[in-house]
């Protein structure tokens, strides 16, 4: 499918022109080529606070601005429409306004890795400067044009129906904000910041604390090799980068359920981990590269990323700073998916699982269900890795609860978590002692976790609702549709099947207090939750299965 111009791709019907415009109350004069207010705002404004997540698909809301008062998307906004117009970011916010955004996100612990937040505050401040619409399903409508993948909604709607409402902050006590980044940082197994920075999306992340003078580098698609730049916007036009698009095909499994008499059978596809933050790292000569996950671990797959690896060599060889990106349709090509499996299993545990061969996986798989005879099968693909959240683990320990096995790992009891008659509840243990009980009710996610000391409710609160929703998604939702050469045809971020605000479960959580050392307990919601709404929907033999009406 060939691709419409984007704002990057000149045009002989536009000349090169200085556009005046003012920029968070300053008056400035950009040189304008055909790039996108994006460009402009990134490059030589230099407004890092408005951040590309997808450009320029315009779909993942992170750079989101007020053009005279009105959110646009400054990816697909050419810079020459705003030309002699007013363009607001969260840096040019009222002071006041800004002041009380960034509380509410920390008190609700609303913001993880901060790279979406900027864009989510500034269209959400828009509401609140018309006078704040607080009716329900209000705050959803507002975030549909953004995609976050950590939070989970919940926390974000709670600290915008806060501020929007005009309600007195919630005092809840002095907090730690070490503890809490401890807890975030134990959570994703990887550095984590917690606090008024993170809302900002001010962590350092490589894109944002590159040099002024670096080298971009991007790569060709189709190919190994890269090109540099003096701006992203030359890179790309240099490597003939093109629009991704959204197939029209539906995801489907790639393996087939192993040959024998089981009680229950289980396909999942391909599924990316749909970071927000595409991959960069920068370098300078002889140099350290940046790490590609700056704040957060991308759930892991970003923790063998080979773009530091890219920006050292590029600036050794060039003898300057180099910035190499990876844009959105790069991540869905190259970024390691969840590696998809078939399985089938027998009432006492007992079965075969085919999964796409990816170093580890076996003895994932076998922590969580010994009974399974584990086949590794080549097929064509994107890559795949067990670093991604309890890859091939929580694929068994959802097995092994679809058929109510016994197990040291999983169980299913009665009664919803909550101390609610009737139904039932999905209990997940891990090796580090972690416990997590999930159910499912018309009321939605019901979610307890025990990891030892809380050290901060409202970060693991967070987590949690995050990685409930994530799993909520895994069964009903997302996938990535590749052909049967292996190559991904769904280049979008929204074509990943995150799930929207409006979409997700209202999901409650309750922290179990301990004197234990801190264990993670993310990752066994994640399970649990998973199985508990596989199990809710009837077992479905294939993922996605689609989502519910009734939560």
């Amino acid at each position: 499918m060939n691709a419409s111009p984007s704002p990057d791709e000149p045009s002989a019907e536009v000349p090169t022109r200085a556009v005046g415009l003012t920029v968070d109350g300053r008056d400035v004069e950009v040189v304008d080529d055909g790039i996108s207010l994006l460009d402009a705002l990134r490059g030589p404004l230099g407004v890092h606070s408005v951040k590309d997540g997808c450009s320029p698909q315009g779909q993942c809301g992170c750079c989101t601005v007020l053009v005279d008062g009105t959110p646009r998307v400054a990816c697909v906004t050419p810079l020459r429409r705003v030309a002699g117009r007013s363009v607001v970011t969260l840096d040019g916010l009222e002071p006041e306004a800004r002041s009380r955004w960034v509380d509410a996100f920390v008190e609700h612990g609303a913001s993880q890795c901060g790279f979406c937040t900027p864009g989510i505050i500034v269209r959400l401040d828009a509401v609140r400067a018309k006078g704040g619409d607080v009716r329900p399903g209000a705050v959803d409508r507002a975030l549909a044009a953004h995609l976050c993948r950590c939070t989970g909604w919940q926390t974000i709607v709670e600290a915008a129906e806060d501020v929007l409402s005009g309600s007195t902050p919630v005092e809840v006590g002095p907090r730690d904000l070490d503890a809490a980044a401890r807890r975030a940082t134990l959570e994703l197994g990887a550095p984590q910041q917690v606090g008024e920075r993170v809302v900002l999306g001010a962590v350092g992340f490589s894109a944002d604390t590159a040099p002024a003078d670096a080298l971009i580098a991007v790569p060709v698609p189709g190919s190994d090799d890269w090109v540099v730049g003096e701006s992203l916007v030359e890179a790309r036009r240099a490597a003939g980068k093109v629009q991704g698009r959204r197939t029209t095909v539906d995801p489907v499994p790639p393996l087939e359920v192993p040959d024998g008499d089981w009680d229950l059978t289980l396909r999942t596809g391909w599924v990316d981990a749909a970071y927000v933050e595409t991959d960069s790292s920068w370098c300078v000569p002889g140099g350290d590269p940046s790490p590609a996950a700056a704040n957060g671990g991308a759930f892991g797959a970003k923790r063998h990323s080979p773009l530091p690896a890219v920006a050292r060599r590029l600036a050794d060889e060039h003898g300057r700073a180099v910035l190499a990106q990876w844009s959105r349709e790069d991540c869905s090509r190259s970024a390691p998916k969840r590696p998809p499996v078939a399985a089938g299993i027998r009432a006492d545990g007992t079965g075969v699982i085919h999964v796409v061969r990816t170093e580890g996986i076996a003895e994932r798989i076998r922590a969580a269900a010994p009974g399974l005879e584990v086949v590794e099968l080549d097929v064509a693909g994107p890559p795949t890795s067990v670093t991604l959240r309890g890859a091939g683990w929580a694929e068994a320990v959802v097995l092994v609860a679809g058929v109510g096995a016994p197990s040291e790992v999983v169980s299913v009891e009665s009664g919803r978590v909550g101390d609610q008659a009737g139904g039932e509840r999905v209990v997940v243990r891990t090796s580090e002692g972690a416990v997590a009980e999930a159910s499912i009710g018309a009321d939605g996610i019901r979610v307890r976790a025990a990891g030892g000391d809380i050290l901060d409710p409202v970060v693991l609160r967070s987590y949690c609702i995050g990685a409930a929703h994530m799993a909520f998604g895994w069964v009903t939702s997302e996938g990535v549709a590749v052909d049967a050469e292996g190559s991904v045809l769904d280049l979008t971020v929204r074509s990943l099947g995150v799930l929207k605000a409006a979409d997700t479960p209202a999901i409650t959580v309750e922290l179990v207090p301990s004197d234990r050392p801190p264990v993670r307990v993310s990752d066994a919601v994640f399970a649990a939750v998973a199985a508990a709404t596989w199990r809710f929907l009837g077992t479905p033999p294939d993922w996605p299965a689609g989502l519910l009406s009734n939560l």
